[in-house]
């Protein structure tokens, strides 16, 4: 470590999305490589009348997905084919990634004409709810958007390959939205960090530019903060539907962007993006450090 690094907490869990806008699998262990946490958003669901990658964001045409849960047969390795993956369908009937007709279930099941797949298009596009988040009688507002703008090609994330999430940030939001249920899971991150507990405030917001260094060979150069869109609003497993948590955060938490789009301000930010400027094993409990210089291109 070196000498000026900074404490900056402790990983609490770790997530994977087998399925992109499907929910997930919590992990005790996870290998992060320049593609994130192995197996993360292997697989995306693509509307073959649009070509478009299926995602949450636009709930009024894949809500359905939020209801399926994605998980792996056995655990991915590193250099070795990727597992099947599990999905378990809106109504509790399970299906493999492996299957012939996996693409007829999932039809079936999201109500329209889709393809399971593992290879993004060259230019992977969704469609997203933009409506005004203090306007709830306002027109849907859907924009179709490029995916994968900071993550390596032929992957399925919508920004970058690893998402961070801090408990300061969810203990500030419960502050601020304390009739919700403010949970992890309802934000998709691949990482929660666990801060002091004193920490209630939009913390990560300051490691942008920096590198977190964690357990002995993770680092991660965070580019961006996170601004959320209606997903963690949407009910999802235990979670209601809670159209505050986005007001909350649009009313309290705007941040700069300082990659994608230099100067312009996100509103309703939790969270952080990150890239692997190096990979390695990482588990629950692994200590996460705040390198003390802003981060540079990797030699």
């Amino acid at each position: 470590m070196h000498p000026n690094d900074q404490p900056a907490g402790t990983v609490v869990s770790l997530w994977r999305y087998p399925i992109k806008s499907m929910q997930g699998e919590e992990l005790d262990e996870a290998a992060i490589t320049d593609r994130g946490v192995l197996g993360d958003r292997t697989y995306a669901v693509v509307d073959r009348e649009t070509g478009h990658v299926a995602s949450a964001k636009h709930p009024g045409k894949w809500g359905a997905l939020l209801a399926c849960r994605a998980a792996f047969a056995a655990p991915p390795r590193p250099s070795a084919p990727l597992p099947p993956v599990w999905i378990t369908l809106p109504d509790g009937a399970v299906i493999s990634s492996a299957q012939p007709d996996v693409d007829q279930a999932l039809s079936r099941a999201l109500g329209r004409d889709v393809a399971l797949v593992s290879r993004a298009p060259e230019a992977p596009r969704r469609e997203a709810d933009r409506s005004p988040v203090d306007a709830p009688a306002a027109p849907t507002t859907i924009v179709e958007e490029p995916m994968a703008l900071a993550a390596p090609a032929g992957t399925f994330f919508d920004v970058a390959a690893v998402h961070v999430l801090t408990t300061a940030t969810l203990d500030r939001l419960r502050e601020l939205h304390p009739s919700g249920r403010i949970e992890a899971p309802r934000f998709r991150p691949n990482l929660v960090v666990a801060t002091p507990p004193d920490e209630r405030r939009f913390l990560e917001n300051g490691w942008i530019g920096r590198t977190l260094a964690i357990a002995a060979e993770v680092r991660l150069d965070v580019i961006d903060p996170c601004p959320r869109c209606v997903v963690p609003t949407l009910a999802q497993g235990e979670f209601p539907r809670d159209p505050g948590i986005l007001r909350a955060l649009a009313r309290n938490n705007a941040v700069a962007s300082a990659t994608l789009a230099p100067g312009v301000v996100f509103p309703a930010v939790a969270g952080i993006y990150a890239t692997v400027r190096h990979g390695g094993a990482i588990r629950r409990g692994a200590a996460v450090r705040l390198d003390a210089a802003p981060l540079s291109p990797p030699s």
